[in-house]
């Protein structure tokens, strides 16, 4: 298979993990992908919830925010997604999105859409960093560790499907370094998308679940892969500030303020290549490293 071919490949199973059925009246069923994580990966939930919510408002009002909370732990399984249409404003739209498997509610978010309107601008400054050009894929630097990882992790992505992430400043996966500061990815679909600004936004909830919260345990130098630590996220929220396309390269660029009572805070921003900040990310999530009993 070519390289080509792989990336063609990738990026039709994520858009197909992003077409929703109608199950009845504002219900809608998702498969689930599993890409290696203990639960389902919670970019998944977060992309189809907002992809639920974006069917039922009308095309010209796009989501400026969401608000999620995770609260059990999801199944590689089929998800029900069930949408309250909360308002319908002139400007401002909101909607409530559950997820449900079986007898069990697993997530639940509330996402508003406005109209175009003009106003007042500002950003903040995009961090001057390497370009994409020559950095290792973070595909590559994971499939390096995949020997030394149970096998059932072996025919795993261990990333979100249909994406390639190019890390600034590469670490060792398996013996990281203590880190302070920004942590830097380079993030694109891995061949062009069509243009449908809503699914573009709903990559991007997806897209930013991956890797924020490791900014959490980067200052403390553990790794995820040796089983040092245990993370969940735990909430998500989200901010869409101006239009992006994801088949070119967005700047993630995230660290953590603050971590304590065995949960760590996260915040992140997306910018284009050209400097325009195009939305902003928080995350609460658990983080209990193992206690190993002597």
């Amino acid at each position: 298979m070519t390289d080509s071919t792989y990336a063609r490949q990738q990026l039709d199973q994520l858009r197909q993990l992003m077409e929703l059925h109608a199950a009845g009246h504002d219900h809608f069923l998702a498969q689930s992908d599993n890409i290696g994580t203990p639960a389902v990966f919670g970019g998944q939930v977060l992309g189809q919830s907002l992809q639920a919510a974006q069917l039922t408002v009308e095309a010209d009002r796009a989501v400026h925010s969401l608000h999620a909370y995770f609260l059990l732990p999801g199944e590689h399984a089929p998800i029900d997604y069930e949408v309250t249409r909360v308002r319908d404003g002139r400007s401002f739209s909101m909607r409530r999105v559950v997820a449900r498997q079986g007898d069990n509610i697993i997530f639940e978010m509330n996402a508003s859409f406005q109209t175009a309107s003009d106003g007042v601008e500002h950003q903040a400054a995009m961090p001057q960093v390497a370009g994409p050009e020559g950095l290792q894929s973070e595909h590559a630097l994971r499939q390096a560790i995949i020997p030394h990882l149970p096998p059932y992790f072996h025919d795993k992505t261990l990333a979100p499907r249909g994406l390639e992430y190019r890390p600034v400043e590469p670490v060792d996966l398996m013996n990281p370094p203590k880190r302070e500061g920004q942590i830097a990815l380079w993030v694109r679909a891995m061949d062009t998308l069509p243009d449908d600004a809503a699914l573009h936004r709903a990559l991007l909830a997806y897209a930013s679940d991956h890797g924020l919260l490791l900014a959490a345990i980067a200052p403390h130098g553990l790794s995820l892969f040796r089983g040092e630590v245990r993370m969940a996220s735990l909430d998500h929220a989200m901010w869409f500030h101006r239009d992006f396309r994801l088949d070119d390269w967005l700047l993630y660029v995230f660290d953590s303020p603050s971590a304590s009572g065995a949960r760590g805070l996260c915040q992140g921003r997306f910018f284009t290549r050209d400097g325009k900040l195009v939305a902003s990310v928080m995350q609460e999530g658990m983080v209990r490293p193992w206690v190993r009993k002597a």
